[in-house]
């Protein structure tokens, strides 16, 4: 009897384990997949093993704590009737087009989950089961629809650092510095390290106005450096936090004391009972202080943004490359640096023995001291009042180099004369309600009737926004035509020159007049206009970007920096 039972317990256990063979392991009946495809599109899906089918009901796709980006459409396959219930037989693959929230640009990581139930055919049904999939998707990309866009001159320079070894970006960027050396965002950095090297007074030798002029532009270097990096790290322009009214008002004092010192109204050093303490490092302290100079005119006189500058900010915004980033910055901030280090140089070298012209010199920089001052005001003042200030250092320098006076050289008189003149025709044109450095008689061209009024009326009209809602109802009412965005700042010395030079320009004006011109003003610098210059990946003012008639960007249109009018001309021609 016993051996009957061993034979059906073994006939038992055989049968059963044949049986099991027919049913699928879970991770063989079903294989989830996640993709991004050529259109930045995500590809969902699961691989189905022999004789397996899923439950649509059970089926779900959705984004894990995604603040980057919204699902805007999902294509799914058909399903086939099975018993009553819709099922997938054969391995079903999902489409997500996704969308970008306000303020996402770079590319960002997006979790995809897909959750599933199936069955065998054969008989058994398994129990629910999800996975996670991370994907990196490019915002841009996905905000154009996946095609491939001409590329902007700041993301082609974000693609040179990506591409090219590490001494071929610093070459690169070095080569920027120096062009950028050349435009009128370094000029109030001249008068400053020249003043600072003339200051230096007797035995200053053409070594030590060298040492000088390097440790302040390495400091100008540093100090560019680490705003960059935080700026393409966390989308925060350090520069645009130093434009508070209170800290260019303090600035703009130093300049003041600076200035009367070269007139020789007092000597700034130190109290003598420090003095006697520190004398031993008297040298060191000296350079101490052409360095905090240094840093912080790169913060608050420094250079405007620029492509190759806003190009190494994307980059260090996207990869997070932070190490690449800043010596690229830094390489840029040397170029930048070289012809002011010849000008403090050639300060020390060229600078005359103690006597009349000595006074003259230092007069001459307090003057410049005194115009970097005001330069600075003009970011938080009414143009009304750094216009009256400049009539007035100018008069009182014509009048201090004696303009009315019939001897000495012809020359001296001759420069006295023209800058009289000059500052009270500056003077003249303030207190005809149409302050202008560069044309300050100009308010004469309007006809007797029409006056100061005409000339305004011809200015061109921007709609002005603060925040993205306000950005967005513009947009949408224009829906169509053809749109010009422009991010500007009261601080902004280059978003004044584009306004008084090249959007002063007949030809431009003329061209514009197709546009819908708005202006997103983030002086403020605010949570508002912060969000605002994210959305479109601007790190500071002045950026131009243009709008298609579906009303995105442009992006191999975008201009970063100032541009002139006959470069700005043939931008627009080109859209």
């Amino acid at each position: 009897m016993n051996i009957f039972v061993k034979i059906f317990v073994l006939l038992t256990l055989t049968f059963g384990t044949l049986n099991a063979g027919k049913f699928l392991m879970p991770n063989e009946a079903f294989a989830p997949y996640a993709k991004v495809n050529d259109k930045t599109q995500i590809e969902v899906g699961v691989k189905l093993g022999k004789k397996i089918y899923l439950y649509e009901k059970s089926l779900k796709i959705s984004l894990e704590d995604s603040k980057d980006f919204t699902i805007k459409n999902i294509q799914k396959p058909k399903t086939v009737n099975h018993e009553g219930d819709a099922v997938y037989m054969h391995s079903p693959n999902f489409v997500l087009t996704l969308k970008n929230r306000d303020g996402v640009s770079g590319i960002k990581d997006v979790k995809v989950k897909i959750a599933y139930q199936g069955c065998s055919e054969e008989g058994l049904c398994y129990e629910p089961n999800s996975k996670v999939f991370t994907l990196k998707i490019d915002s841009k990309k996905l905000a154009s629809g996946g095609k491939i866009m001409q590329q902007s001159q700041t993301d082609s320079i974000a693609q040179t650092i990506k591409s090219s070894s590490f001494i071929v970006v610093l070459l690169t960027f070095l080569g920027f510095g120096l062009l950028l050396s050349l435009t009128p965002c370094v000029f109030p950095m001249i008068p400053i390290i020249s003043g600072v090297i003339i200051s230096q007074g007797e035995g200053l030798t053409t070594k030590k106005a060298f040492v000088l002029s390097l440790v302040y532009v390495l400091a100008m270097a540093v100090a560019y450096t680490i705003a960059g990096v935080l700026a393409g790290l966390f989308g925060s322009n350090l520069q645009a936090a130093l434009q508070t009214p209170w800290v260019v008002y303090s600035f703009a004092g130093v300049f003041v004391l600076l200035a009367f010192s070269m007139f020789g109204f007092y000597e700034l050093k130190l109290p003598d009972a420090l003095v006697a303490k520190v004398s031993s490092n008297s040298k060191r302290s000296g350079y101490a202080g052409v360095a905090i100079m240094g840093f912080l005119s790169a913060l608050i006189v420094g250079p405007c943004v620029a492509a190759p500058l806003a190009g190494a900010l994307v980059y260090i915004g996207q990869t997070g490359d932070a190490l690449l980033g800043g010596a690229a910055l830094f390489s840029m901030s040397i170029g930048m640096g070289l012809p002011l280090i010849v000008v403090g140089v050639s300060a020390g070298k060229f600078m005359p023995k103690p006597g009349a012209w000595m006074t003259l010199v230092n007069a001459v920089f307090g003057v410049l001291m005194l115009g970097v001052s005001i330069w600075m005001l003009g970011k938080v003042v009414d143009e009304n009042v750094t216009t009256l200030l400049y009539a007035l250092v100018g008069i009182g320098f014509a009048l201090y180099l004696d303009a009315f006076s019939k001897e000495g050289h012809i020359f001296k008189r001759s420069v006295a004369f023209i800058l009289l003149t000059y500052s009270l025709a500056l003077f003249i044109s303030v207190l005809a309600g149409a302050p202008s450095m560069s044309k300050p008689l100009g308010f004469l061209k309007a006809s007797p009737i029409q006056g100061v009024a005409a000339v305004s009326s011809k200015e061109l009209h921007f709609t002005k926004v603060t925040s993205i809602p306000e950005l967005n109802a513009v947009l949408e009412k224009n829906r169509g035509k053809k749109i010009m965005l422009d991010f500007a700042a009261d601080w902004c010395t280059s978003c004044k020159e584009l306004d008084e030079v090249t959007f002063a320009d007949a030809d431009v004006r003329k061209k514009l007049s197709d546009f819908v011109l708005i202006r997103a003003d983030v002086t403020k610098n605010g949570a508002n206009e912060k969000a605002l210059s994210k959305k479109y990946g601007v790190f500071g003012p002045p950026a131009i970007i243009f709008f298609d008639k579906d009303l995105q960007p442009i992006e191999s249109k975008t201009i970063i920096g100032y541009e002139d009018p006959k470069e700005f001309l043939g931008h627009l021609r080109s859209l």
